[in-house]
């Protein structure tokens, strides 16, 4: 996926706010599970929120963060200390619910 505008980005921002976060990641980072399980989330909600538990290095939490948006094919729209916000645009135009353009 492409990346987002700065403008996109705080829109989706902006709707994951009142979300609660659908994916736990500990210190084991992007396993098979996690990825098979942000796969699917991604594809029931487009816009999914997902929270980092035992990284307290930032950097870490960084480069974590940056390999499950390229193992999943989406766009990190945010991060905030432990919570981050994941993009990726339904397959099918027609069952897409989310226009990161407003």
């Amino acid at each position: 996926m492409q990346a987002l505008t700065p403008a996109q980005a705080k829109r989706l921002r902006g709707l994951a706010h009142g979300l609660r976060p659908v994916l736990w990641i500990g210190r084991r980072g992007a396993t098979a599970a996690v990825l098979a399980a942000m796969e699917e989330a991604l594809l029931a909600h487009e816009l999914i929120k997902v929270r980092l538990r035992d990284l307290p290095d930032r950097g870490a939490r960084r480069a974590l963060l940056s390999e499950l948006a390229d193992r999943t094919g989406s766009a990190l729209a945010g991060a905030v200390g432990h919570t981050a916000v994941f993009y990726r645009p339904h397959p099918d135009p027609q069952r897409r619910r989310i226009d990161p353009t407003g």
